[in-house]
């Protein structure tokens, strides 16, 4: 029984790790590489001391003029709450801005400011820096076709 409770020797730091029962769920090895990429991109883009979400939100607003609050907070999978913050400190950082929307006037709708884009346009680059050696490892065929398999997957968590 001692031998169970004991801790495993030191492995070869390369060495591959039995995931156990956790390498059945998607949600935990999307969550390792996920953490594994937002940790190199933080050490990227540390100059500007980013809250988490800032950029992905900003990319979102960029590709989507008008979007609402709402809707931004759902495809970033923020609350409401912290996507108000988000928004807030965008805004604050002269980033992007919110505009009454012209077809309900309860709502906002956001946009991007011309600083917002050319800061966009500098962390895309430090994205590309930090995914590249994982892109390539892929291929131009195993991107999209790993890009159709996350998009389903996002799909399926908003099936109820």
């Amino acid at each position: 029984m001692e031998e169970a409770l004991r801790a495993p020797q030191s492995a070869e730091p390369d060495a591959e790790i039995a995931l156990g029962r956790l390498g059945d769920f998607v949600g935990f090895r999307l969550r390792r590489i996920q953490n594994q990429l937002s940790r190199e991109f933080a050490q990227v883009t540390d100059r500007y001391q980013l809250r988490q979400g800032l950029f992905s939100a900003l990319a979102i607003i960029s590709a989507n003029p008008g979007l609402s609050q709402i809707m931004l907070a759902r495809e970033v999978g923020l609350d409401k709450s912290m996507a108000v913050m988000v928004v807030d400190e965008l805004e604050q950082r002269g980033w992007a801005e919110r505009r009454r929307s012209p077809t309900d006037r309860r709502r906002h709708a956001l946009y991007t400011t011309e600083a917002g884009e050319a800061w966009l346009a500098e962390m895309f680059a430090a994205l590309e820096v930090v995914e590249h050696d994982v892109l390539d490892a892929l291929g131009e065929g195993d991107r999209k076709l790993l890009t159709a398999i996350l998009d389903r997957v996002y799909k399926a968590c908003f099936r109820g």
